[in-house]
């Protein structure tokens, strides 16, 4: 029913926004522990959207990616992605700058995996409470199966931003890890790759995510199923 499928569209993109605003306030959180103050003077510490919000990569690419098929524009549906504004980070500001830049770094993506494994944590207290997995993405006939459905795409949506920030393709997270193992000459150039960053992000990075996912997504329904018949 279109219905159902607008309602699993809607969680899906309130999911991604909410996901995206946690990773971005894991990369301010750290680093302000770490001692750079920039992002938490800046109001970013919060899981407040309108903090966090990148018209293009939080709204309108995954605004196509998600409602398109439903509108007639199944063409325009591709991979799931999407990024917010970047965290801001002076680096001198750090007491080891690797180290430190690299825990800052990895701070968002790890937040995506903890969204993840929560949404996992969620289906698998489902399974133990009422021995049986929910119709999954395709019924709403009880609160249980709303709160499975929450739970499962929080997974999806959360392991394709996990393995997109990973990809090191400026300016996402795994660019960052790569650029402080570059020689100079080298990394001036990774520096200015500009526009045609965000062209490979998506006619690159779209089909990696997507190749990716669907094996983590086959492996998480069988061990649920696993535990679901134990």
């Amino acid at each position: 029913m279109i219905s159902t499928a607008f309602a699993i569209a809607v969680f899906e993109f309130v999911l991604l926004i909410f996901s995206l605003s946690f990773h971005e306030c894991a990369h301010a959180w750290t680093a302000s522990r770490l001692g750079d103050q920039t992002a938490r003077l800046q109001g970013r510490v919060t899981l407040n959207p309108m903090y966090h919000v990148d018209p293009i990569g939080t709204l309108l690419f995954p605004g196509i990616a998600i409602f398109g098929p439903l509108i007639g524009l199944g063409f325009l549906g591709g991979y799931l992605i999407g990024w917010a504004k970047p965290t801001p980070v002076i680096t001198r500001n750090l007491r080891n700058i690797v180290r430190d830049d690299n825990m800052i770094t990895l701070a968002g993506p790890a937040s995506n995996l903890a969204l993840a494994l929560a949404g996992f944590l969620g289906l698998v207290i489902i399974i133990l409470t009422t021995r049986n997995l929910p119709a999954q993405q395709n019924a709403f006939n009880s609160g249980i199966d709303a709160i499975a459905l929450l739970c499962e795409l929080s997974i999806r949506v959360n392991i394709a931003l996990l393995i997109f920030n990973l990809l090191p393709i400026p300016p996402l997270d795994g660019s960052r890890v790569v650029r402080h193992m570059l020689p100079y000459n080298a990394l001036q150039s990774y520096d200015r790759m500009g526009m045609f960053s965000y062209i490979l992000m998506i006619v690159v990075g779209g089909p990696i995510v997507g190749f990716l996912l669907g094996p983590a997504m086959r492996l998480v329904y069988f061990v649920l199923d696993r535990i679901q018949g134990s």
